[in-house]
């Protein structure tokens, strides 16, 4: 079964030579007392940031936990649906959670999360843009609004950007208030090494900081990472490459379905469809070899979703959507 479920890389970024390489030089009998610094240093350069405004951990599902602990007494706040595991860790912790509800074609009003942050007096605001699961991008100006109004409760912004790098990039001014959260497990390709980073002021990381662990991440990862960010060449090309299976996912989707189910525009390395048809498509594909993504949740149990695959993979896959359409039109017309 080909898994298409997670918004996993199909790819590897690093081969087995560089992979031996860098494991045969990595001293894992040490602590890592250099590695992590090293990293976020590289990273900064990356981004043109600077390494006192980075905090990194083990995958962004730790950075959320961590979020929900040392965040201001009072409830969280963000979209339904959006990324489960911020419900999760915040039931974990027993932080009050509320819900900004989408509207039927899984968008958000503007005005109505405006209003929902009045009602709830929340510490903190948390959303993902691009947005898991539709793969809608937010406008910039959508996040400033949001994060100003944020600022006048005295509150936090969270954006998890776990997908920014499939979509369009922005410049959101960063203020104390204001944290990106960034992941290496999408378009980086090491989603089994677990790397996560919070990204905002000096100030505001070095008050996160007074929970981070001695050494937040192991050595292997540590290099692994590190490795990737100082050839940047290889890494941006590498990012490029997944970028393309993007497209090439949804374009395959808009061209051979989009005219009886709805397929969501996506930002991100997933489409997400929806409808009886679509249903019908996803166990077909199912039963074809490919695992894609159904919700157990009743409001999410029309659609189903799926992630980007090798280039031979997804060339198999829109064999199988092909021989899917034949029968459907088929059935339409007997």
């Amino acid at each position: 079964m080909i898994r298409i479920n997670k918004n996993e890389s199909p790819l590897r970024p690093l081969s087995d030579s560089q992979l031996a390489t860098i494991i045969q030089e990595a001293t894992f009998n040490f602590y890592p007392d250099d590695e992590y610094e090293r990293f976020k240093a590289a990273y900064a350069n990356y981004y043109n940031l600077s390494a006192e405004q980075i905090i990194a951990g083990n995958g962004s599902d730790e950075l959320i936990q961590k979020l929900m602990l040392i965040m201001p007494e009072g409830p969280a706040l963000t979209l339904n649906p959006d990324f489960f595991m911020y419900q999760a860790y915040a039931y974990q912790v027993d932080r009050p959670i509320e819900f900004v509800n989408a509207e039927p074609d899984l968008s958000f009003d503007l005005e109505r999360i405006l209003q929902r942050i009045d009602e709830v007096q929340p510490a903190f605001f948390i959303m993902s843009n691009p947005h898991n699961p539709s793969g809608k991008q937010y406008s910039l100006t959508f996040l400033k609004a949001i994060g100003d109004k944020m600022k006048t409760l005295g509150g936090y912004f969270i954006i998890d950007e776990a997908y920014l790098d499939f979509g369009n990039t922005y410049q959101i001014e960063m203020q104390p208030h204001i944290l990106q959260m960034r992941t290496l497990s999408k378009a980086f390709g090491i989603a089994g090494l677990r790397l996560g980073m919070l990204i905002s002021t000096s100030e505001t990381i070095q008050e996160i900081k007074r929970i981070e662990h001695p050494y937040p991440l192991n050595t292997i990862t540590l290099h692994i990472a590190l490795y990737m960010f100082e050839h940047t060449e290889m890494l941006n090309n590498f990012i490029n490459h997944q970028r393309q299976l993007a497209i090439k996912l949804r374009n395959m989707f808009d061209d051979l379905v989009s005219d009886i189910m709805v397929v969501f525009p996506s930002s991100t390395n997933f489409v997400l469809t929806k409808g009886t048809a679509a249903q019908s498509l996803g166990a077909f594909i199912k039963a074809h070899g490919f695992l894609p993504r159904v919700y157990d949740e009743n409001e999410m149990a029309d659609y189903v979703r799926y992630s980007i695959a090798t280039d031979e993979q997804l060339d198999e896959l829109a064999a199988i959507i092909k021989n899917w359409r034949s029968q459907y039109d088929l059935s339409k017309n007997t």
